[in-house]
């Protein structure tokens, strides 16, 4: 169990903030989509270190909170009119893209939280914990496997319909290509090479950034505007 000092930043904090971006969004808008499952998976998140299902409520709380933040800087950012990182920027340029279905918005959210912000929220957490990767990586694997495992109803309930069952469909051709299982494994290797090149800045920084635009590339495959169905 990680020793260190407790973190007092409340879960609570980061939910009521993504309540109030859910209540001013157009349900139909790309961002809007991928807020609301976020929403729903920070609560379950929540819900599980108030039941003391995390062995270390602390470093739970650090992670996901950091994660949190990471992603509500982004919607901020374009708030202001500024440049998002690359992950995040095919989402918010095709969020309001009628050929794009609600899956796609949700699953580009996603790759860009779980492929990008998760690396740096792990090396985020370790830097106010004092602690090492491997100190959270308990932690880190039991919010992966509650991601793995929304996974599935959120492609269950945001399907346009029971055809896309079929391998010919390219919404089906296409949300298959991705799977959160290897994005969350390349994620916690990437996290401990930021941590490794942490007294390299100059490196970390080119590789945080090879990392960025690979996410995005993803993102935006992800996002391929399709033919009306």
């Amino acid at each position: 169990m990680v020793q260190c000092e407790q973190f007092t930043t409340p879960v609570d904090a980061v939910i009521s903030r993504m309540r109030a971006l859910d209540a001013t969004l157009p349900a139909a808008d790309g961002v809007a989509v991928f807020n609301r499952v976020y929403l729903a998976v920070t609560e379950a998140v929540d819900r599980r270190i108030d039941g003391g299902q995390f062995e270390d409520a602390r470093a739970a709380i650090t992670l996901d909170v950091r994660f949190a933040e990471r992603y509500l800087a982004a919607v901020e950012t374009v708030t202001d009119e500024r440049r998002p990182p690359a992950c995040w920027r095919p989402l918010f340029q095709m969020r309001r893209h009628p050929g794009v279905q609600p899956l796609q918005f949700a699953l580009a959210g996603i790759n860009a939280h779980v492929g990008h912000d998760l690396a740096l929220a792990v090396v985020d957490t370790c830097r106010t914990l004092g602690c090492e990767p491997a100190e959270v990586e308990d932690e880190f694997d039991r919010v992966g496997d509650l991601l793995v495992s929304l996974e599935e109803s959120i492609r269950e309930e945001l399907m346009p319909g029971p055809d896309l069952l079929q391998i010919a469909d390219p919404l089906t051709h296409l949300l298959g290509s991705w799977s959160l299982e290897r994005a969350r494994d390349a994620t916690w290797t990437a996290a401990r090479a930021l941590w490794a090149l942490r007294g390299l800045p100059d490196v970390a920084g080119e590789f945080t950034e090879r990392l960025d635009a690979a996410v995005g590339l993803a993102g935006r495959m992800l996002l391929t505007p399709l033919p009306d169905r």
